[in-house]
């Protein structure tokens, strides 16, 4: 075990010496700079073929990132025939404008890139790690910490609340990056994100550190709280240059298939908190989380309710201020940002994943009635949840049968267009009646 320690060390630093002598020193002064992913891809470093069990990571992170996961192909979507008319819709060029290569790259500055750096890697293991120049190398040495990693400009993805806010700064956006009305006009997708279900999407490449059981269901609830967060701080950036920003409100409320007065279930459940014919905020980033608090924190769910009735009413008001707008979604999102951290630090259990369970299929006609993107966060989380029981317990038949319901589920959020509250009510309802 030690020789194949050395080795990685060896490779690392080897690799790293080829473009940033200076950065193998026991600290740096020096800015942390990009060195790509060809610096961690030794087999006896991150590239090896087949996970390894005698060391503290997997070791094959590298292969699988290369092999398995979408965002090492982000950069081809920029060129496939939908990036392409985009890009004419818009009048750019995406292979080379920023505005698409944030996300879809890691799109360094000069200054900030070491000589093995290529730009045509696509999302690659610094984008979410951090600028490993100062690190890359010392931290396969005797004696090296996490914490000294971190110190050197590597990202915490321990910690919920950072590892919430690294996905969504390209999953929601961030002050420079966005997807707005125009993009998803021209094509781009509309942007949604669950932490759980993404991350076993990339698929999962690290093992998880910590000795609590549960701590899956910690990352599924942060995760919720701190994409509502986003979400408000970025409608605060948006009103401050102009309002209404269509990508903010509930897509399907206009683009939905139109049906006579009698079949309308929008008609039929009405307008609260807004005029007949404004477009009601997207909030599904908040009927799944004001659930999951009602469990773990009830009097935050009933206050964070209040502030975000606010929101709705003024989000939802096409003749509101604009200025009023930012200030109300930033006093939300401070109180969101609070809860996060407390919920952060919430010890969960068995029981509370049967409970979460329940409360989220037992609000079946609260979420249902918020439309496709609520129903859609829900069954997400709700497959997060039973994936984390099943892997935590000694489930009986049940578990199949839950597994089953929530693919019914997920069928009914399928085409937004024939979303149906009240199907999806229902087979909520059936969901429920299998929780133990």
């Amino acid at each position: 075990m030690t020789i194949r320690l050395w080795t990685c060390a060896a490779a690392c630093v080897l690799a790293l010496l080829l473009s940033y002598p200076s950065a193998v020193a026991e600290t740096s002064d020096a800015a942390p700079k990009f060195t790509g992913p060809g610096s961690c891809s030794a087999p006896s470093c991150h590239g090896s073929v087949r996970p390894r069990g005698e060391n503290s990571v997997l070791q094959n992170e590298y292969s699988t990132w290369a092999v398995l996961d979408k965002h090492s192909h982000a950069a081809g979507a920029l060129t496939n025939e939908v990036g392409k008319r985009i890009g004419r819709i818009l009048g750019i060029k995406p292979e080379s404008s920023a505005k698409c290569l944030d996300c879809h790259a890691l799109n360094a500055a000069e200054t900030q890139k070491t000589r093995s750096f290529d730009a045509n890697d696509g999302v690659s293991c610094e984008s979410c790690h951090g600028p490993a120049s100062n690190w890359l190398g010392p931290h396969t040495t005797r004696g090296w910490t996490h914490e000294k990693s971190l110190l050197e400009g590597m990202h915490d993805l321990r910690d919920p609340i950072k590892r919430s806010e690294t996905c969504l700064s390209c999953h929601l956006g961030s002050t420079f990056k966005w997807v707005d009305h125009e993009m998803i006009a021209a094509g781009h997708p509309d942007l949604y994100f669950e932490l759980d279900s993404f991350s076993a999407a990339m698929p999962k490449h690290w093992k998880e550190r910590s000795k609590d059981p549960w701590n899956e269901l910690r990352y599924i609830s942060v995760g919720e709280a701190v994409q509502l967060r986003e979400n408000l701080r970025r409608i605060a950036r948006e009103s401050s240059r102009f309002w209404p920003e269509y990508s903010e409100l509930d897509c399907f409320a206009c683009h939905h298939n139109l049906s006579g007065a009698k079949n309308s279930w929008r008609q039929e459940r009405g307008y609260a908190g807004r005029r007949a014919g404004n477009p009601a905020w997207n909030a599904s980033r908040w009927t799944v989380l004001k659930v999951i608090l009602e469990e773990v924190s009830a009097d935050d769910a009933r206050r964070l309710d209040r502030e975000l009735m606010r929101v709705n009413a003024i989000v939802s008001d096409i003749t509101a201020e604009r200025r009023q707008i930012g200030a109300v979604a930033l006093a939300a999102a401070e109180e969101v940002d609070q809860i996060s951290h407390r919920i952060a630090d919430h010890r969960f259990d068995s029981q509370a994943a049967l409970q979460l369970m329940r409360r989220i299929s037992l609000a079946s006609d609260w979420i249902s009635g918020h439309g496709e993107r609520s129903a859609e966060q829900a069954v997400m989380v709700l497959n997060s949840l039973v994936v984390a029981y099943g892997a935590n317990t000694k489930s009986g038949p049940e578990l199949a049968q839950m597994k089953s319901a929530v693919t019914g589920l997920f069928q009914l959020v399928e085409n937004p267009a024939a979303y149906n509250p009240s199907s999806f009510a229902s087979q909520m309802r059936v969901f429920s009646a299998l929780v133990p």
